[in-house]
């Protein structure tokens, strides 16, 4: 019993440890750009030891992995929120739209996500991320909006990326202090379009 306790204790400690990591990743990833930040202050803001980094992470490289894996994760957790039981497709892709320009004004996550990502990690990388979360439940509400009928049966990997790409882009551009409405007024055009009345 004492041996379970402790095997409990030793996996809550390693578990509060990864989330110290990860967390102190966050705030400096999201206040600096990747290449500023050494693994010398990652490890101080997180209070632990340069070998409790490596024992979790490979380099600094996998924990920026992590940090953008939990941002991503966030973000779709927002979309997914976003739309009661019971909203039309075509009501829930436009919430879901809101939803991910709402998350994405959380400071430094636009460019954490779509800048340093794919410059950290690779294209591959990134996106493989974007596609376990935000991009998904894009690729989900499309899915059913085709299923229901409010869409047209059009090849639902390219009218994924399409879309993912042009919220991307507004996402981006706001970030640097676009016009959002004016955003959002063409990306609801753009449904419109794709959706049947």
């Amino acid at each position: 019993m004492q041996q379970e306790s402790s095997r409990r204790s030793n996996r809550d400690r390693s578990e509060s440890t990864r989330a110290a990591l990860i967390e102190a990743g966050r705030a400096l990833f999201t206040e600096r750009p990747y290449g500023e930040i050494g693994t010398p202050e990652i490890v101080a803001k997180a209070g632990v030891t340069r070998g409790a980094l490596y024992h979790h992470f490979a380099d600094k490289q996998a924990l920026f992995a992590a940090v953008a894996d939990a941002e991503a994760a966030a973000v779709a957790r927002e979309i997914e929120q976003s739309s009661p039981e019971g909203t039309s497709a075509a009501e829930a892709l436009l919430n879901g739209g809101r939803a991910y320009l709402d998350a994405m004004q959380v400071p430094g996550r636009t460019r954490l996500l779509l800048l340093d990502a794919p410059a950290v990690l690779g294209h591959a990388e990134a996106e493989a991320i974007d596609m376990c979360h935000s991009a998904r439940t894009l690729r989900e509400g499309l899915s059913i909006a085709i299923e229901t009928g409010a869409m047209p049966a059009l090849p639902i990997e390219p009218l994924t990326r399409m879309i993912s790409a042009a919220y991307d882009s507004a996402a981006l551009d706001i970030e640097a202090g676009g016009d959002r409405a004016a955003w959002e007024q063409v990306l609801a055009e753009l449904f419109k379009g794709l959706t049947k009345a």
